[in-house]
């Protein structure tokens, strides 16, 4: 271990920073999160740093460095573009015993700065020793996606009703047992959707009835899987995602964002294709009812947003007859994901002021909408689960007075490394598509905007010599 960790308490206690350009001001904002009295010795500061002294949160004395500049510091930092004022700094320090840290030249420090993941107060800090400072801003970056913004409030929490809780279980083993099952449960996740006032009165009534004997009830997470990239999940799924002990999972859920489910957990697959239900809705309705009684932290997985042609209203329906906890975590649905790797932009004010999402099948099979609503001047029209009716769609578009010359685009396996863009018009898209053999999952895009395609498409997952995922 070539350096020794460590967290300082620098409330109200004097520091000295030299420097006053960008660097500066960096490390600047960190010392006053921390309550530091900052002095800035400098001939001139930036704006930023400007702007902190206006607001009274820092002093600037427009000096040269001397070394008298550091008496009663606890900690110095030198931060100039100037090599031998720093060395001169860092000199200076060490002669009078005070912490140094020289931006940049690890040679120069007595301490580091590490990157920071601020969960106040929980505070995580990545170092790699000055051999990379990159390196240690990605490792924070992975932390960053993976620990809730809540830890902090959460952390909190658990100080207001430490000495509760020592007074309520004598042994140090049941304490820690409470611990673990409020901060993998609901309390926490309480505290996470900013429900801290219910999370409180559960830690109370939690800390009052618990027996450790009668199973927690569970709760169920509806969570949106995105349109297949594990990239475009939002960090609060994939938290939910990594600590689920069930994961309900939709056809639609691509294998990249189930490599992301932790290996112990129980995967139940109740996709649905046309015409075959692994699981009607009812009985998934009811699986998930059973699990949360046995007290399973339930992901209810589907593919997009599960409020958007997902049947996420459905079952959450049925949970609230039935008092089962629940959450709602949005998802990139498939109509912003497919366009955006498409090149389609859904809106734009040269060709569409508004947009559609429209199912292409209903509960008992048709294609029969409102077509007259959908035939509307400078609107982008988005079809679901449209692949099948696709000469349906395009037929009643025409008949109920669209061009047959506007532009449409069908979108398979969106976001994904075999992604197929098909473009066309509502006269030829039928004909090509099924000259191409396409299989869900599929979307079609219908209006002028499909015209910026070929200009806008920027995601080619093909390598280069090989047939274009783009065609027509």
């Amino acid at each position: 271990m070539d350096y020794f960790p460590i967290f300082l308490d620098l409330r109200t206690r004097h520091c000295t920073v030299i420097g006053g350009g960008e660097v500066a001001s960096r490390r600047i904002s960190l010392l006053i999160d921390a309550g530091a009295d900052v002095t800035v010795f400098a001939p001139t500061v930036n704006s930023t740093i400007q702007r902190a002294v206006s607001d009274g949160k820092v002093r600037h004395v427009a000096e040269e460095f001397i070394p008298e500049q550091l008496e009663a510091s606890t900690l110095v930092i030198a931060a100039t573009d100037d090599p031998s004022v720093n060395r001169q700094v860092s000199e200076a320090a060490r002669l009078r015993g005070i912490p140094v840290n020289v931006v940049d030249q690890p040679d120069l420090c007595t301490f580091i700065m590490p990157s920071i993941v601020d969960r106040s107060p929980v505070i995580i800090a990545v170092s790699t020793g000055g051999a990379s400072p990159v390196l240690a801003r990605q490792i924070r970056a992975r932390l960053e996606a993976l620990i809730p913004a809540g830890y902090g409030r959460l952390a909190n929490l658990v100080n207001r009703f430490r000495n509760t809780v020592k007074q309520r279980f004598e042994q140090p083993a049941q304490r820690r047992r409470f611990w673990e099952e409020v901060l993998q449960g609901r309390i926490a996740e309480l505290v996470y959707t900013g429900q801290d006032n219910a999370a409180i009165a559960e830690l109370q009534k939690k800390i009052e009835s618990d027996d450790h004997n009668s199973p927690p009830l569970g709760e169920i997470y509806l969570v949106g899987g995105g349109p297949g990239d594990p990239d475009l999940l939002t960090f609060r799924a994939l938290h939910l995602i990594q600590q689920a002990d069930v994961v309900v999972y939709d056809r639609l859920v691509s294998a990249a964002v189930l490599d992301l489910v932790r290996r112990d957990a129980v995967r139940i697959y109740a996709g649905k294709e046309r015409d075959h239900h692994v699981l009607p809705q009812e009985d998934i309705n009811q699986l998930l009812v059973r699990l949360a009684k046995e007290g399973k932290r339930v992901v209810r997985l589907k593919g997009g947003d599960p409020f958007i042609f997902g049947r996420g209203g459905e079952e959450i329906d049925t949970l609230a007859a039935e008092g089962i906890p629940f959450q709602v975590v949005p998802g990139i649905t498939a109509a912003s994901g497919c366009a955006a790797y498409a090149g389609i932009p859904l809106t734009h004010r040269d060709y569409s002021q508004s947009v559609v999402f429209v199912t292409g099948h209903l509960k008992d099979g048709t294609v029969n909408l409102n077509w007259k609503a959908l035939v509307q001047p400078n609107q982008t029209i988005v079809f679901y689960m449209g692949l099948l009716g696709l000469a349906t769609i395009c037929r009643e578009l025409i008949h109920h007075g669209m061009s047959p010359s506007t532009k449409a685009a069908l979108v398979q396996q969106g976001t994904l490394p075999n992604q197929r863009v098909l473009i066309g018009n509502l006269e030829t898209l039928p004909a090509i598509v099924e000259a191409a053999e396409v299989r869900a999952p599929t979307l079609i895009i219908v209006g002028e905007v499909v015209q910026l395609h070929q200009r806008l498409s920027w995601f080619d997952p093909v390598s280069p010599g090989t047939a274009s995922g783009r065609e027509g």
